[in-house]
């Protein structure tokens, strides 16, 4: 599976270890959500998705720190302000919530980046840039899953499982976007040391 359920132990673990170590508020704010695996920092964005009401992509102070109240952030005022600060570059009261995503992501390396659109590519068939269970038709084979065999499941309950592992777990909408497939590749690569294993797990995973 692409995003293995040990990776996920793993960085978890790693997460809540460095988690005491560091005093800086937005590293805090991304090991907060590694703890809670893979799709972590997408949760959050889902969060902030839909407090964003007016469509805006924007979020105000108030917003903000309701938004990790929300998804249950261990973070006080001033270290909310202090964050806040960061992103508000244009000091103008509001933070652009993708650009807040991408900074919170683990940096990946331009290689990482490539074989994670590569594999994302296979998958979005269509070429629409989202993927759907009509996309994994063709390239996941659904028969192979245990559920699948013993009778518990059917296909298409199959790929939408397979969809949720990417999806964030508050809204399952049973499409994968590029960002969000991206945000939990990024979550992966935060456990894995060296590009070349990164790459070689992408490979063996997607057959690329």
């Amino acid at each position: 599976m692409p995003g293995t359920a040990r990776h996920d132990r793993e960085m978890a673990i790693q997460a809540k270890k460095d988690l005491s170590k560091t005093t800086n508020p937005v590293e805090r704010l991304r090991l907060q959500c590694l703890a809670r695996g893979s799709a972590g920092i997408k949760g959050l964005g889902r969060v902030f998705r839909i407090m964003d009401d007016d469509n805006s992509r924007t979020l105000d102070f108030k917003e903000f720190v309701k938004g990790l109240n929300d998804y249950a952030m261990m973070i006080d005022k001033e270290e909310a302000q202090e964050i806040f600060r960061i992103f508000d570059k244009d000091g103008s009261g509001t933070i652009d919530f993708d650009e807040f995503l991408v900074t919170l992501r683990p940096p990946m390396s331009k290689a990482r980046k490539e074989i994670i659109m590569q594999a994302f590519r296979k998958l979005d068939k269509s070429g629409d840039g989202v993927i759907t269970i009509e996309d994994l038709r063709g390239v996941y084979n659904a028969k192979h899953h245990p559920k699948y065999q013993n009778g518990d499941w059917t296909e298409d309950q199959v790929f939408r499982a397979f969809l949720d592992n990417f999806d964030s777990p508050y809204d399952k909408d049973g499409k994968v976007t590029t960002e969000e497939f991206m945000n939990y590749y990024a979550g992966v690569s935060a456990s894995i040391d060296t590009d070349v294993y990164f790459i070689i797990m992408m490979k063996n995973a997607w057959k690329l």
